[in-house]
């Protein structure tokens, strides 16, 4: 995969590595390499500090870093290199311009003698094992969970004897969104026990969870309309939603089953609750919505990451707060009526 010349995300990296058997001298073979041979009395005496001359080399051969700027609401690095007409064979290293401790610009041919040497062998192992490190980085308009798929299924095709594992941040990403569902489901499960204690039932908060789904199905679709990555960020937002969105079914829910206690009908006591909350679920809403908005419309450094938070919530807001005033009367009289529960004023009472 060929990078992008502004990456949003970190390389993702792969380790294939060799499972059957081991050598000695694994990795990469011997090869020729330049070796300069710096005069150190001569670069003393033109007034050449060999830090100076390690900066340079470094920065000309090797890459330099300079600072950060800020790209799409990402911090990017500024790294300098030499370009690659300058640096092709050893006679064009030899014309870098180093300066000494008046200003002035000596060249390193000056100082410096280049040697043609053979390297040692380079041994890259991983937990043991004889290995190749390939990295990646996804293209335009696709996740991280898209470039990650598509690498393991290029190194699925390896021949026999071959295998393939994530290291550094590409292992701890696959590890983090294996703990999503177990999070979600937790979150949940949370939520549904704080709810049959509220209403000392088992059934009742069914009504509530199922609005939930609702403020998911929003925030996936706010998220992929702006074309925003399903990232660690998102997945807080969903967080969020769950709780956002069991609100508003409990506004409903509870004074429809007041009310249902005090002996009105099931249907006509869950009409009336709506009609009663329905301006403070409208403004409970917006009013969050409208807190979270200078996050999805933000700029600067860190702006993605508050993207995925604002429009997810926003996206999760506005579908449970459109589609719950409809759905969860449904919801409440449904899982009523097929668990009955006893009301609460008749088991004082008894």
């Amino acid at each position: 995969m060929t990078p992008s010349t502004f990456p949003r995300i970190p390389f993702y990296s792969i380790r294939v590595w060799q499972a059957c058997g081991r050598k000695g001298r694994e990795g990469k073979d011997a090869g020729p390499q330049v070796y300069l041979d710096i005069d150190q009395e001569k670069a003393q005496a033109l007034g050449i500090d060999m830090a100076d001359l390690n900066n340079t080399l470094s920065s000309a051969v090797g890459v330099a870093y300079v600072n950060d700027f800020v790209r799409a609401g990402r911090i990017l690095k500024v790294q300098m290199q030499a370009d690659a007409d300058l640096r092709k064979t050893p006679d064009d290293l030899l014309k870098l311009p180093v300066r000494n401790r008046q200003g002035q610009v000596v060249l390193l041919g000056e100082i410096a003698n280049p040697k043609w040497i053979v390297g040692l062998p380079k041994l890259d192992r991983y937990n043991g094992n004889s290995s190749m490190k390939i990295a990646g980085n996804p293209a335009p308009g696709h996740s991280t969970g898209e470039a990650m798929q598509a690498m393991e299924e290029i190194a699925a095709k390896l021949p026999a004897g071959f295998a393939f594992e994530w290291s550094g941040t590409s292992f701890e990403e696959r590890l983090a969104g294996a703990q999503t569902p177990v999070l979600l489901a937790l979150s949940l499960l949370v939520v549904f026990l704080a709810l049959a204690a509220l209403y000392e039932s088992w059934a009742i908060p069914f009504a509530v969870v199922l609005v939930v789904p609702l403020g998911v199905l929003g925030a996936v679709l706010a998220v992929h309309l702006r074309g925003l990555p399903n990232d660690v960020f998102f997945k807080v937002g969903l967080v969020a939603i769950i709780g956002l969105s069991a609100k508003n079914a409990i506004l409903i829910i509870e004074f429809a089953r007041k009310l249902h206690d005090d002996g009105m009908e099931l249907v006509a006591a869950t009409l009336e609750a709506c009609r009663m909350r329905l301006r403070p679920i409208l403004m409970t809403s917006f009013a969050f919505i409208l807190g979270v908005m200078p996050l999805a419309i933000s700029t600067g450094a860190g702006a993605a990451s508050r993207h995925a938070v604002g429009t997810g919530v926003i996206g999760g807001m506005i579908a449970a707060t459109v589609l719950a005033i409809f759905l969860v009367p449904v919801f409440f009289i449904v899982v009523h009526r097929l668990f009955p529960t006893q009301s609460r004023e008749k088991t004082k009472h008894d």
